[in-house]
């Protein structure tokens, strides 16, 4: 059953870890990007720690390879009895632990320099091996289901050696109405090759082909308008003229291709549901929750929670507005600083805050967080080339890689708490779990992510005795609530609208997409923000919406479980504090040995009621009266 999934479970993996304020960090203080030899070696990743060099991931490659014959093999062997079906989990762990190697290799080679088309056909080689391979076992859901359940019980009881794939085993059990006959999966998996192309397509339009946009501000300066250069003009240009003149040349460079990407859209809606009819689910939504065993009603509990609490977001909007002192506010006024404050956070500084900061989880948590600071698990700075954004990929076995984009902004400092999250959780689940439940899911990925953050978060207001980075640090708090669960949500109610679209039969445009947007945009912000017309273009430029279906909703979800998580590691009570701590550890430690949902249960939250949603609405409405009162003070 893993094994089948080979290709979709190294592929997620990658996406592990996408870090919304590590999206299109900026590094540099002028205009010029880097080239890679200009950057110290410890603050770059050292990828001999997967393969020491191509010749042996090539070796690894032809062993795979003969890996996935030796299990297609297996074939017809299943009901057999318990000792064949724990010999074909025994090599699916294997060829997972090989893959995860011969995938990353290739992988974060090129996030340091997309141009690098030599290591991009590498990657394919990969990419087929992987659709041969799902071709060749598309025979192991069915047969493993046609044992009767009965039986496969009676050997989960009786025979050991499968007790670490009990989990797996009962999932697809649970899932067996949408697992098909041999013929038909075996008539889909032909068809798995083309499931990425409409996201390979867009990466390489919004990505690799990307012809940046140029401007000319009031100062006189030209700037090519990378993502890093945009969000440095949002976040530091106090001219507001020139904020907008910004914004309408960065979008240009989407709305000049705006049909282009919503054919593009159109692919993966389309994609979508048809997947989704085969198998027999009744919508898109529904599908894309059952890989977790998610309730449709706690999905639906969190759109409509946060669409009616939005008074503190709208609050903070009108502050802000008056703080600088603008007689309009627009979206590309979000990001500026309420006050100024110049404080630069260089990368040397911010390491040891970060062992203090996670100092409440314990000691063998802070040295794991030295040990990957100090082992070059961290890729620390933009340079040409290189991949935008941040993440954290796990590579079984070895460790993860961390990709940064590092800016000595305040946000960056965040970022790397927040990938650590990531990395140590990996650390902990592979150290804990046998293979087969080692891999969280991407529902589960952000509980740790963004707890991290809370306790960077809490560390740097503990510690700052300067009333402007007080006021600085509250923004970001906030604003990482209106990034990470709002922002989210808002993202989340337009895939949904758009998939019901497809489902619906509905005419899919760029004109529809674009209003769409509009209108859940205006649903949310009100009359706090001005609607600017090219911002009906965001969905053409959120690459999630093109990896992987519905996977934004679950930043809003982690967020909420971390946000009580929190509460309980932070308690007064030294017995309850204990406890929370020990609980979140052995969740870290659970891997995917249970259902997402279940193992935040297990934490110490339920999200499937409306309190851990309604908690993040009082945090953001207490975090604004601070920062009113601060700024009264000031």
């Amino acid at each position: 059953m893993q094994s089948k999934n080979l290709l979709r479970v190294i592929c997620l993996g990658f996406f592990l870890g996408l870090s919304l304020a590590a999206i299109s960090n900026l590094f540099a203080q002028s205009n010029t990007v880097p080239q890679r030899t200009d950057i110290d070696n410890k603050y770059k990743w050292d990828l001999s720690h997967i393969y020491p060099d191509w010749e042996t991931w090539a070796t690894d490659l032809a062993r795979l390879e003969q890996l996935m014959n030796d299990y297609a093999a297996l074939k017809g062997t299943l009901a057999g009895g318990p000792e064949n079906l724990f010999k074909a989990y025994k090599l699916s762990d294997e060829l997972d632990m090989l893959a995860y190697k011969v995938y990353r290799f290739p992988q974060l080679s090129r996030a340091l320099d997309n141009r690098d088309n030599e290591i991009a056909a590498r990657m394919q080689q990969v990419a087929i091996l992987f659709s041969k391979f799902g071709v060749a076992t598309s025979w192991f859901s069915p047969e493993m289901l046609a044992i009767p359940r009965e039986t496969m019980e009676k050997w989960l009881n009786e025979y050991e050696s499968l007790a670490p794939y009990r989990f797996p085993i009962e999932n697809a059990y649970r899932q067996q109405k949408h697992v098909l006959d041999e013929e038909k999966e075996k008539l889909l998996s032909y068809f798995s090759p083309f499931n990425s192309t409409p996201g390979d397509i867009h990466n390489e339009l919004a990505v690799s082909d990307m012809d940046y946009a140029r401007t000319v501000l009031s100062d006189g300066d030209t700037v090519v308008l990378t993502p890093g250069n945009y969000r440095r003009i949002l976040a530091g240009n106090r001219n507001q003229a020139d904020r907008a003149k910004a914004f309408e040349a960065y979008y240009k460079v989407f709305t000049n291709n705006i049909n282009t990407h919503a054919a593009i859209y159109n692919g993966i809606l389309q994609r979508d549901w048809a997947t989704a009819q085969a198998r027999n689910y009744n919508s898109s939504l529904e599908a894309a929750l059952d890989g977790y065993n998610v309730p449709v009603a706690a999905f639906e509990n969190l759109v409509n929670t946060a669409s009616k609490n939005v008074e503190p977001l709208r609050r903070y909007y009108r502050l802000r507005k008056k703080m600088l002192g603008l007689e309009t506010y627009h979206g590309y006024d979000g990001s500026l600083p309420i006050v100024e404050y110049d404080k630069t956070y260089e990368y040397d500084e911010i390491l040891p805050w970060m062992a203090e900061a996670f100092k409440p989880l314990g000691k063998d948590y802070v040295n794991m967080v030295r040990e990957a600071l100090d082992n070059n698990w961290v890729d620390v700075y933009e340079t040409e080339g290189k991949s935008t954004g941040g993440y954290s990929a796990n590579v079984y076995g070895v460790h993860s890689f961390i990709l940064m984009n590092y800016n000595k902004t305040l946000d960056d400092a965040f970022t790397l708490a927040h990938e650590l999250g990531h990395a140590l959780h990996s650390r902990l689940a592979n150290r804990t779990q046998p293979k087969a439940t080692a891999d969280y899911t991407l529902l589960g990925a952000e509980v740790a992510s963004t707890l991290n953050e809370a306790l960077f978060l809490d560390f740097l207001l503990k510690n700052t005795k300067d009333p402007l980075e007080k006021i600085t640090i509250l923004q970001r708090a906030i604003d990482n609530i209106e990034g990470t669960f709002y922002t989210q949500v808002m993202f989340t109610d337009f895939e949904l609208s758009a998939h019901r679209l497809a489902e619906q039969g509905q005419p899919i445009t760029a004109e529809v997409l674009n209003d769409l947007y509009e209108k859940i945009w205006t649903k949310q912000s009100g009359d706090a923000i001005v609607f600017d017309k090219p911002y009906g273009a965001t969905w053409a430029r959120i690459s999630h919406f093109y990896e992987v279906p519905y996977y934004v909703y679950q930043y809003a979800f982690s967020f909420a479980a971390s946000s009580q998580l929190f509460e309980q590691i932070s308690s007064p009570d030294k017995k309850v504090r204990s406890a929370a701590v020990e609980r979140y550890l052995n969740y870290l430690k659970s891997g995917g040995n249970d259902y997402p949902m279940e193992l935040i249960k297990k934490a110490g939250v339920d999200m499937t009621t409306t309190k851990p949603f309604e908690a993040v609405v009082n945090r953001l409405d207490y975090l604004v009266s601070q920062l009113e009162q601060e700024i009264t003070r000031l």
